[in-house]
């Protein structure tokens, strides 16, 4: 399955760099990322750009709505199996797992589909905002990603609820 996505991954943006180096470039070639987005890069082209644009929008739609479909399916799967399970707590443990999962897909899904959603239609906003928000996504997706599979143990739950009850002292004093 890994290398499958691998194999995805590179089939589907190889054609990209292709597409952006056959426009010409006569704007100044300065990005509003610290890394190449094909949006930003397309704006600083002077030819036509139909192509990427319909390449690029293709790719989203296509990406967003087969990964969708495969994971809406794997997770009916994984409900109808985990609901077969006898016993109800080897049911509660299996959903605990498979609440961290879904959770970690939100966590990559609507950071992106917010950053997509600022490049399209946030044009009047601050260039800060379309940074920032890159490099939140960028940088804070792969560091929420252990944490939230880290939340599930007993002894960083713990800790938390002991933090959490010391203020809760701290703020009735």
């Amino acid at each position: 399955m890994g290398l499958a996505a691998v194999i995805r991954g590179v089939v589907l943006m190889i054609p990209l760099p292709i597409l952006l180096k056959r426009l010409p470039f006569c704007k100044d070639v300065i990005l509003s990322h610290c890394y190449c987005y094909h949006p930003d890069i397309m704006k600083l082209a002077c030819g036509p750009v139909r192509v990427n644009i319909i390449y690029g929008l293709s790719l989203v739609i296509c990406s967003f709505g087969i990964d969708s479909m495969f994971i809406v399916i794997s997770y009916v799967l994984i409900f109808k199996t985990v609901l077969g399970i006898a016993s109800g707590g080897g049911q509660l443990k299996a959903l605990n797992t498979c609440v961290s999962h879904i959770f970690t897909v939100f966590i990559f899904y609507v950071p992106l589909i917010a950053l997509a959603l600022v490049h399209r239609f946030g044009t009047f906003t601050s260039p800060l905002l379309h940074v920032t928000m890159a490099n939140l996504f960028l940088f804070l997706t792969p560091v929420l990603n252990p944490l939230v599979y880290s939340l599930k143990t007993k002894q960083i739950r713990s800790a938390i609820h002991k933090v959490i009850k010391g203020r809760r002292n701290l703020l009735k004093q």
